[in-house]
C-alpha cells in the first residue's frame, strides 16, 4: 500500500510540474529567438539533449525579436 501512494503522489508531482517547466521552456526558446517547436529536438536521445543545454546558455537577442521585447531591458 505505501508503495502505491509513493507511486500515486509521485506521479501527481510530475504532472503538476509539467505544464510550467513547458512553459518556462518555451520561453526560454523564444528569449534567444527560436520557435516553441525546437523543444521537440529532446526526444532525440543524447543530441537533443545538448542542442536544449546549449540553447539554455546562450544569452538572449540584445533588442526585440519576433516574441516581443527583451526581458533585459537592453
Amino acid at each position: 500500500m505505501s508503495w502505491f501512494l509513493a507511486a500515486l503522489l509521485s506521479g501527481l508531482f510530475v504532472l503538476a510540474m509539467l505544464l510550467p517547466s513547458l512553459a518556462v521552456s518555451v520561453r526560454r526558446l523564444h528569449d534567444i529567438g527560436r520557435s516553441g517547436w525546437w523543444l521537440l529536438v529532446s526526444f532525440i536521445p543524447l543530441i537533443g539533449a545538448i542542442v536544449l543545454l546549449v540553447f539554455a546558455l546562450r544569452d538572449g537577442d540584445a533588442g526585440d525579436n519576433a516574441y516581443g521585447p527583451n526581458p533585459k531591458g537592453s
